[in-house]
């Protein structure tokens, strides 16, 4: 069996136990340590890390089993090491906040089933790397989520559709409800941190962020701590003052439309203009963007104030309905006094369009010789290497080809070239990479020239 060291310095964290293998000998086998750093890795004498789910600036997480429970169910061990040298007396701060945060979690998870539950949380003392020192870390053990996060769902099938928005809206904001009514503020509220489980159900993660507004200390309630996501969090968080529930409604805003565009939230915002530039990226409902955009004003008091008023807004007038979990909404019938514009695709990055152009210099280059060779038309061949290319840019507009293709497609291209020197119109192998890579040269500068002149009328008109 494969288990994890959680030291954060540990330079080789694997270990190999054979005995371990067998589930009798796990359950009853006494202390294990790595076989690099000499750290304890049954934390707390149960749980036993098998591997790192992610690393931060606060910390580790790792998905571990828990010995002690029949079946050894899975669960995530997160470890939080205070950073700096620390006094003993910021020491004991330190583990004072980690346990109250631990109550804060423990209440929430056993209260609402969308949010995971804790199991424990506990410090380990260890001897540091350092000779004569002592490292302390904490742990809290979490419910293990077996599914995939919406960021990770994003990348696999690409943008959410407005009925697939409106699921994630429902089923979070119903967790926001319940988290503020406790006087709790999440404050990182973004794709990667909710859940899908493999049966559907949406479950809100990672509340190491947390504040609880209420029980704080007069003077110091919702106030920010630095702790967000850049991009996803609004003007009074980054500005490190005072944090609302619309702090959170304004980050799942901008949650969805990532999940809409596919585009990162920094391209969807004009830094000149201040605003969110996000509409004709999409074809939603009004009454839904018009619901997005109050959830984005820069100014608290002029959002929603409340989980409870967005559901309220979606759920109000024409907005289609809101469908539970798990279910595939029924398509829609078509209206025929409304013209529907079709899906607008995401808008491509520069490095997307100087990496097409560069594409297509260079694969129009290698058609335009290999045609040549076997027509020896000038014409000709330039009238079917433009048709060729023309469906090749085409694809690239509808997103078939990209990413990996723009290398495999020329690849292909050009070994077949190589291996068949007849289509090399009289030149070596060399002349042909040369007049190919000055192809795709010239199509990046023209492309780059074309997208300043877009850019500068656009500023004009």
């Amino acid at each position: 069996m494969e288990v994890y060291c959680t030291r954060p310095r540990c330079p080789r964290p694997l270990n190999h136990f054979a005995d371990l293998d067998d589930q009798t000998t796990l359950k009853t086998a006494q202390q294990k340590y790595c076989t690099t750093c000499g750290m304890p890795l049954m934390l707390d004498g149960r749980y036993v890390p098998i591997k790192l789910l992610g690393r931060g600036g606060f910390g580790a997480a790792f998905l571990a089993r828990d010995r002690r429970i029949p079946g050894m169910r899975q669960c995530v061990v997160k470890q939080f090491q205070p950073s700096g040298n620390l006094t003993s007396t910021q020491l004991q701060l330190a583990q004072q906040l980690f346990e109250r945060e631990a109550e804060v979690l423990s209440q929430l998870g056993n209260e609402h089933e969308q949010i995971p539950d804790l199991f424990a949380f506990f410090p380990v003392i260890v001897q540091s790397l350092q000779p004569g020192q002592q490292d302390q870390f904490f742990y809290l053990v979490q419910e293990y989520i077996d599914g995939q996060n919406l960021e990770e769902e994003l990348a696999q099938k690409g943008t959410f559709s407005e009925a697939e928005i409106l699921e994630v809206l429902q089923e979070i904001l119903k967790v926001l409800k319940f988290v503020h009514e406790k006087g709790i503020i999440h404050r990182d509220i973004k794709p990667s941190n909710i859940m899908r489980r493999r049966d559907g159900r949406l479950f809100l993660l990672d509340f190491g962020a947390v504040k609880q507004v209420t029980n704080a200390p007069a003077g110091a309630a919702g106030s920010s701590t630095g702790i967000y996501s850049m991009g996803f969090a609004p003007p009074e968080q980054m500005a490190g003052n005072q944090v609302f529930p619309s702090t959170d409604l304004y980050a799942l805003a901008v949650t969805t439309l990532t999940l809409l565009t596919g585009l990162e939230a920094i391209q969807l915002f004009d830094a000149y203009t201040n605003q969110w530039k996000w509409r004709s990226q999409v074809n939603v409902s009004s009454q839904l963007a018009d619901v997005l955009d109050k959830m984005l004003l820069p100014a608290a008091n002029q959002r929603f104030q409340s989980a409870q008023e967005v559901l309220n807004a979606l759920a109000g007038g024409s907005t289609p309905q809101l469908i539970p979990p798990t279910q595939i909404p029924p398509t829609p019938p078509p209206i025929p006094a409304v013209s529907q514009r079709p899906p607008m695709m995401p808008a491509f990055s520069t490095l997307e369009l100087l990496s097409g152009a560069a594409f297509s210099g260079f694969e129009g280059a290698l058609i335009a010789i290999a045609l040549f060779s076997l027509l020896h038309n000038p014409i000709i061949t330039l009238a079917i290497a433009a048709l060729i290319l023309g469906g090749l840019i085409f694809a690239q507009t509808r997103r078939w080809i990209e990413g990996k293709d723009l290398l495999i497609i020329p690849s292909i291209t050009f070994a077949i070239i190589f291996f068949l020197p007849i289509l090399q119109s009289g030149f070596g192998i060399q002349q042909v990479l040369t007049l190919a890579f000055a192809a795709a040269l010239v199509t990046i500068a023209l492309t780059s020239l074309f997208r300043l002149i877009y850019k500068l009328l656009s500023l004009i008109l």
